[in-house]
């Protein structure tokens, strides 16, 4: 089991302050080093997203994964056996743990770290259910000016685009050893680490080329995505999707367009997949690939907006 989490995704951005006053709109905390941000969620001590100043336009950088450094070995030996090249770190990165490229070029790199403290355990969602009342003698909900403020918990996992997801779905089970949860055709496909995995990791969507789709931050409840979404959509009045619930993975979710097209997830409720041996992908028909329920799919929701000059949409 090479692969255990989803660590970070590092973007090339042309406007490192809308990013910074995005991300901090969102409820992460913000570390300003020169022509970089550091991303982190208020209770994890790393980065889950950098964002580097300066580039001509939003591009994917790299993905970090946790890794199992006791399997390096074994991964370097089989990323050239699936296709990609095993390179040296960027400059001005962190070289230590294992960078390799996969088939499409997109970089990787495999860190070796201490896992993300457990969560702390929060009361359950309380639902009064025809035949299953648990909720008597008080109000479901705060007023508005006594309800917490959402803040993002973990990276759950990250979405890129791929050409040809079935390649890359080969190189990440193959080289990295994650497992397929599930997929839709070969549009999209979800990938998980085989221990201990919320339903996904790492996930693909077909595109002409390699970019960066999103990333996806959980929350405490349904509440505090639909919350947290709107509050978030209002103050970034860029596009949204949700709030909704995906059939792929179960999780409840409300996606906001990030300022360069791309987009950020808050979700709760994922399926988890304790033991990857127990579990058996489905290749679902494409009228479930995106969700059970939720408003209609924006009109760029699938668009890569770092390699197309017009608006792309391989579900339609």
């Amino acid at each position: 089991m090479a692969v255990l989490s989803a660590y970070s995704v590092t973007l090339e951005v042309p406007q490192l302050d809308v990013g910074i006053a995005f991300y901090s709109d969102a409820g992460f905390v913000i570390e300003e080093q020169e022509e970089r941000a550091i991303v982190r969620c208020p209770d994890v001590s790393h980065e889950s997203i950098v964002l580097l100043g300066g580039a001509d336009r939003k591009r994917l950088h790299h993905i970090a994964l946790r890794a199992d450094p006791m399997e390096f070995d074994a991964v370097r030996a089989r990323v050239c056996q699936f296709g990609g090249t095993v390179v040296d770190a960027p400059s001005g990165h962190d070289e230590s743990g294992l960078w390799v490229r996969d088939p499409h070029g997109m970089l990787v790199h495999l860190v070796d770290a201490q896992p993300d403290a457990p969560l702390a355990a929060v009361e359950p969602f309380a639902i009064n259910e025809p035949g299953r009342i648990v909720r008597t003698r008080r109000s479901a909900m705060l007023p508005r000016s006594a309800t917490p403020t959402v803040k993002p918990l973990r990276l759950g996992h990250i979405l890129v685009f791929s050409p040809d997801v079935p390649k890359s779905v080969e190189f990440f089970t193959g080289a990295l050893h994650m497992g397929l949860a599930d997929h839709a055709q070969d549009i999209i496909a979800f990938c998980c680490a085989r221990k201990d995995s919320d339903h996904h990791v790492v996930a693909f969507a077909k595109s002409p080329g390699v970019g960066f789709h999103h990333a996806s931050f959980q929350v405490t409840d349904p509440d505090a995505v639909g919350r947290g979404g709107a509050l978030l959509a209002e103050r970034a009045a860029r596009g949204q999707w949700g709030f909704g619930r995906h059939t792929i993975g179960s999780n409840f979710f409300h996606y906001i367009q990030d300022p360069w097209g791309s987009w950020f997830e808050y979700y709760s409720d994922m399926d988890h997949i304790d033991d990857y041996n127990l579990w058996t992908p489905t290749n679902y028909e494409m009228e479930d690939s995106l969700a059970n329920w939720g408003p209609a799919l924006p009109h760029d929701f699938v668009h890569n907006y770092e390699i197309e000059p017009t608006p792309f949409s391989c579900l339609t």
